[in-house]
């Protein structure tokens, strides 16, 4: 399983609807952080719509709860 790092693209896998986000929304990975004793690892992932603007920022402890994308570029020779 590849390791998810800061500019990471991800997919949410479950609905957060405290923060209205659903499964699918795709976000960016702006931090890693290790865990703590007030805190358990994460990520921070912001959300923006098709304008930019940010919707929502949240943690995400829970490694299940998102995937990260992969983008495969078919380049052709011209």
């Amino acid at each position: 399983m590849d390791d998810i790092r800061e500019n990471d693209l991800v997919v949410l896998l479950v609905d957060q609807p405290e923060a209205d986000l659903h499964r699918g929304d795709v976000g960016t990975v702006i931090q890693v952080f290790e865990s703590t004793t007030d805190h358990p690892a994460g990520f921070i992932i912001e959300f923006v719509d098709e304008t930019g603007k940010v919707r929502a920022e949240t943690d995400i402890t829970d490694r299940t709860q998102i995937v990260k994308l992969r983008f495969k570029l078919d380049l052709e020779a011209a």
